[in-house]
């Protein structure tokens, strides 16, 4: 149901850096928001290093841009938004400055998974029932 992108500039993140830092989102995500790790898509979008810019110059910064489902308590999103980031800076070994972690959340209704209107927060588990049933 989340996705994750973690956009950086080409070579910024190794590959073992990646499966560290997907396996470290979904543990967050799944603990703060109550829902199964399976729910959770992590991506690694990378852009050439002449098209990263931070202040109007060439940089490196991780990008972490989450997408969930509207209705989680904002003190959870806070706390989400504020372990990702410390999660980021220590795994991918980058300088907390140069880390931004962004939630944007729609309606669950605006979202749809395996062919299925996403099911609002605190309803996943009759979602999963009917989704394996």
């Amino acid at each position: 149901m989340p996705l994750y992108s973690c956009t950086t500039a080409q070579g910024t993140l190794t590959a073992r850096t990646k499966t560290e830092l997907a396996g470290e989102i979904t543990r967050i995500h799944a603990e703060i928001n109550h829902v199964p790790p399976a729910y959770v898509n992590v991506v690694f979008p990378e852009l050439p290093r002449e098209s990263v810019f931070v202040g109007g110059t060439p940089g490196t910064p991780v990008l972490v841009n989450g997408w969930t489902r509207r209705g989680h308590p904002q003190e959870e999103t806070s706390r989400l938004v504020l372990e990702l980031a410390v999660a980021v800076s220590r795994i991918a070994q980058v300088d907390p400055e140069s880390v931004l972690v962004v939630i944007q959340d729609s309606p669950a209704s605006s979202a749809a998974e395996g062919g299925r209107i996403l099911p609002e927060p605190g309803y996943e588990s009759h979602w999963l029932q009917n989704r394996m049933g």
